[in-house]
């Protein structure tokens, strides 16, 4: 896994330089980091590890929380110098068409957990050892992490990140994934202060 292109890509949130990391070049679909233009690693970095969410990046699907948190981390690490690196492992793992058939499923009455277990997959088939190698290769080793997700914290302490910070990433439940939200809390132990 190594850096293979990069440019700067002017946002609503300013400029980063978005870098495609790949074993090779020819790779189509390369994890991305996204690093703001006043990056420094004088100082822990905030950092989003962010994974790839077609439906709610792209399409601003109110079934989970993924566009909105994705939004809100441009915006955050755009004031604070800091790196969002995108992840595509879509569906925590599973794929899109894997993921399109889990929502068939909770349609159903499933829930987010118990559908994946369904098809045949763990609740979470996400890792971030890619997401290390590319903080690595930055530079960084201190970060403040925007997550609620504490699987993330211990992923990257276990293999030498220090996360001196947890900053919690909350968007306001909406009646499409409350549900979602609360199972993420209730099961998978999101911080999401849900009441």
């Amino acid at each position: 896994m190594e850096k293979q292109a990069e440019v700067i890509i002017p946002t609503r949130w300013g400029n980063f330089n978005m870098i495609a990391y790949a074993d090779h070049e020819t790779e189509k679909m390369p994890h991305l980091a996204m690093v703001h233009e006043k990056f420094s690693t004088e100082r822990p970095v905030i950092v989003r590890i962010h994974s790839e969410c077609l439906t709610g990046d792209v399409w601003g699907s109110h079934r989970c929380d993924c566009g909105d948190q994705l939004s809100k981390a441009m915006e955050i690490t755009a004031l604070n110098g800091g790196i969002i690196v995108y992840l595509r492992q879509e569906g925590r793992g599973i794929g899109i068409i894997n993921k399109i058939k889990a929502y068939r499923l909770q349609d159903a009455g499933l829930n987010t957990i118990d559908a994946n277990i369904h098809l045949g997959f763990e609740a979470d088939e996400r890792s971030y050892e890619i997401a290390v190698t590319i903080l690595k290769d930055l530079g960084v080793n201190r970060i403040r992490l925007l997550t609620n997700n504490p699987e993330k914290i211990d992923a990257l302490t276990n293999q030498g990140i220090e996360v001196t910070e947890r900053i919690p990433l909350i968007i306001q439940p909406q009646s499409g994934n409350a549900e979602y939200l609360r199972t993420k809390q209730d099961h998978m132990g999101h911080l999401l202060g849900l009441k």
